[in-house]
Parts: C-alpha cells; sequence; structure tokens
C-alpha cells in the first residue's frame, strides 16, 4: 500500500502523518509512506486545500484532519 501525505510540512501535515502511521501499525498493514511536499507535485491532486491522504494514488480527504477511525476505514477499505 502507498500511503502520501500532501502538505508543506505544516503542523496539521505532520499530525495527519503521525495519526496514519499510528492507525497503520495499529492493523498491523505494510505501507510505505511518501510527504509530499512540493507544491507542483501536490497540485497535480484534485484538491484544494491542505493536509490530504492519498492511498494508492486515491484521494480519501482533503483540507481537515480525519480521526483515527476514519483512517482505519479507508485503510481497511483499501
Amino acid at each position: 500500500m502507498q500511503i502520501k501525505i500532501l502538505g508543506t510540512g505544516c503542523a496539521k501535515c505532520q499530525r495527519l502523518e503521525q495519526l496514519t502511521r499510528e492507525v497503520v501499525a495499529e492493523l498491523g498493514i505494510e505501507a510505505e509512506f511518501d510527504h509530499v511536499r512540493d507544491m507542483k507535485a501536490i497540485m497535480a491532486y484534485p484538491i484544494m486545500t491542505t493536509p490530504a491522504l492519498v492511498v494508492d494514488e486515491e484521494v480519501m480527504v482533503f483540507g481537515r484532519m480525519p480521526s483515527k477511525d476514519e483512517i482505519a476505514g479507508w485503510l481497511k477499505q483499501a
């Protein structure tokens, strides 16, 4: 599973990555993480604001901080 965090490195972006890593560990999922900070690369995705969570090239959420339960649900479906 490929997980990308889209964001320039703000506190919310860092928190989203931390939460997602925690959920991956709790679920025992194997995943590769990539924190995309380059604005051109971020703008290639259909998002309006950061932070954003992308799982296997599908945008799951952007512009808000999801709960751990939401993240877990998305990762289980992927």
